[in-house]
């Protein structure tokens, strides 16, 4: 049994936590921020914390006609697939979990090669979209090109996030809540010493010049929808819902600004969110023809350029570390994919 470390108590790192566990593994996570209430967190201190700010949902990014299997796109929808049948299995087994299964629907002002390629057969047996079928022109929401929808699921972050960590603690899992500035430090920490190998899932990099970070802001409101809902503007902007469940209201958004530290919510952003996303799904406002709303929502989401940083690094003799960070805004959705590349990895250093 190898002694393992995971640094960050966010969905990735909670996910490769339980995955290196159900290896047989001693695992401890060490992270600043836990999972917690989202009645109680606090929006300021926390804002680094991605994952609490999370809608969260899977949206399949397809990627474009030709790209090679090792690309950027390949890669994050083969980690997708995988993360789709985890949910899956999670839901089936675990109805307390936080995990809603219901249809996305998926529509483009400016549709790119990657939809316009698409045929039915390619979409169910190419990419694995199931339930898959192409919409309409009736049904298309004014300014859409096309659209389509496919079976997918939303989690309750708070929910869902606090299910990893009990499961994680309820097997034994180690946690010790401490603030790392350098994942070299873990390996010098007496009261976990000593470290076979470390799972970097921090989200920041730790000083990779990669790492930057984009902010985001969306708006909770207690108004319930069944389907999750994204349009591709043609500015790049997407106007999205994603139902959270389990009493969790339903997140309107958004934005998507790079390398912006403005913490503060615009009354006047939350109000354009709110009326964009009522023009183009009326159904969301209900008999009184309103929005209920519960907060504001400003998260930062870090992102990396070149994707995902997935892969192992030996620094300072044998010390293994194993990088799981750069994400951006699709931790959830990529999330147990991650873990299985990571168990991967960890399973050709241990021998």
């Amino acid at each position: 049994m190898a002694k393992i470390v995971v640094i960050g108590a966010g969905v990735t790192g909670l996910s490769c936590a339980l995955r290196i566990q159900e290896a047989g593994h001693s695992v401890t996570i060490v992270a600043k921020d836990f999972p917690s209430g989202f009645e109680t967190i606090d929006a300021a201190a926390q804002i680094n914390f991605t994952s609490p700010w999370g809608g969260a949902h899977n949206r399949f990014i397809l990627p474009p006609p030709g790209a090679a299997p090792d690309s950027q796109e390949a890669r994050e929808h083969a980690l997708a697939l995988l993360t789709w049948e985890e949910m899956h299995t999670l839901h089936g087994r675990h109805p307390e979990a936080g995990i809603t299964f219901l249809k996305a629907y998926d529509y483009f002002e400016a549709p790119e090669l990657a939809q316009t390629s698409l045929t039915e057969d390619r979409a169910r047996y190419e990419f694995g979209m199931k339930g898959f079928r192409f919409h309409t022109k009736e049904e298309l929401p004014e300014g859409a090109e096309m659209g389509y929808e496919y079976d997918t699921w939303c989690v309750n972050p708070m929910v869902y996030c606090a299910f990893l960590l009990r499961r994680f603690a309820f097997r034994g899992g180690k946690i010790i809540k401490r603030e790392i500035r350098d994942p070299l430090e873990v390996f010098e920490m007496n009261d976990i010493a000593p470290v076979d190998a470390l799972i970097n899932a921090s989200g920041i990099g730790f000083g990779d010049h990669d790492v930057f970070i984009t902010t985001g802001q969306t708006c909770l409101v207690a108004n319930p929808c069944s389907v999750t809902i994204t349009k591709l503007n043609a500015d790049g902007m997407p106007t999205f819902n994603v139902p959270r469940g389990f009493e969790g209201g339903t997140i309107i958004g958004g934005t998507r600004i790079p390398n912006n530290w403005n913490p503060h919510p615009s009354l006047e952003l939350r109000e354009k969110l709110l009326s964009n996303f009522a023009a183009m799904y009326p159904e969301i406002l209900g008999p009184d023809g309103k929005f209920t709303v519960i907060r504001d929502i400003v998260g930062r989401r870090p992102m990396r350029k070149g994707g995902i940083r997935l892969e192992r690094e030996i620094a300072q003799g044998n010390r293994c570390i194993i990088h799981a960070y750069g994400l951006g805004g699709r931790g959830y959705e990529l999330s147990w994919g991650v873990a299985d590349k990571v168990g991967k990895l960890l399973a050709t250093h241990l021998g």
